[in-house]
């Protein structure tokens, strides 16, 4: 069988027999991300209604072995530098121009900042990334911000500002009611996210992401719109920095099969309220069905 080529409806976490590194089309990079999975185990501490990763079936792979890790990823940076991954089956039908090395990402099939040693793996990656000469290239850390509070979470952070990181900071809810439906959170309260993103975005600017979606056929609320940007809002007045905010939604086979995707004027209307109610720039992802045909 053929194999099948990328697209934002497939991020298939697989790469050449990888079993830590893989790379992925991504709307909001719109270019290859090479992700880097520190939970095999697919254990993570929310249980997203809208998560794409498929818990029904057992993990191959429970252990990180960050030498294999490491090996992996300069196999593939040093691939995307010199062109010829990007030659191979998978990546030819990608446009040329999103035909290029956007980012390393640290996001996976779980909360990437739960790994124990999160740290070490972090500082190793950046040294990696010296060493190859891949200056410029962001490292991104996909999370939902309920460990950022960790002392070594915290360092890891700082050694991240030193090699072009940037958070992506989880941040789907205005309201507590409706982040606990969403987000399903196993006793992590809103305030505590709420803090941690303040706290890290005084350090430096975050990227905030938010995922709306349609459930049971309705999506968000406009007052559940309006909390959301009033969230925002607080952050900056607290002193945090946000130098952007992603408005998307689903494009990939989620949790609970009642979750769909908004259509692309509700990505856009939401976008457009975050920009007129808070003055911070916001961008537009549209989402699939894909997997529904």
């Amino acid at each position: 069988m053929a194999e099948q080529g990328l697209n934002i409806s497939r991020h298939p976490r697989v790469l050449d027999g990888n079993r830590y590194v893989y790379a992925v089309l991504s709307r909001r990079a719109r270019g290859i991300s090479v992700g880097i999975n520190l939970n095999p185990d697919k254990i993570c501490n929310f249980d997203c209604i809208y998560c794409q990763v498929d818990r029904t079936t057992p993990p191959e792979l429970r252990e990180v072995h960050e030498g294999e890790l490491l090996a992996e990823l300069e196999s593939v940076l040093s691939r995307a530098k010199d062109g010829s991954l990007y030659r191979e089956p998978r990546f030819v039908a990608v446009d040329a121009a999103r035909r290029r090395l956007s980012d390393i990402s640290f996001a996976g099939d779980g909360e990437p900042t739960s790994y124990p040693r999160f740290k070490e793996v972090v500082a190793s990656v950046a040294a990696l990334k010296e060493r190859l000469e891949l200056g410029g290239l962001k490292i991104a850390v996909l999370t939902n911000c309920t460990l950022l509070d960790r002392p070594a979470v915290k360092e890891a952070l700082g050694i991240l500002d030193g090699s072009d990181g940037e958070i992506w900071a989880k941040l789907d809810a205005g309201t507590e009611e409706y982040y606990e439906k969403v987000c399903v959170p196993g006793g992590v309260r809103f305030a505590k996210i709420l803090s941690n993103i303040l706290e890290a975005s005084r350090a430096r600017p975050v990227v905030i992401q938010s995922l709306f979606l349609a459930l049971e056929g309705e999506g968000p609320t406009d007052q559940e719109i309006n909390a959301y940007c009033l969230r925002l809002n607080g952050i900056v007045q607290g002193g945090g920095r946000i130098k952007l905010v992603q408005i998307y939604t689903v494009a990939r086979r989620p949790a609970v099969s009642s979750v769909l995707p908004l259509a692309d004027s509700q990505v856009d209307a939401i976008a457009a309220q975050v920009r007129r109610a808070t003055g911070l720039p916001a961008e537009s992802y549209y989402g699939s069905s894909a997997w529904r045909e």
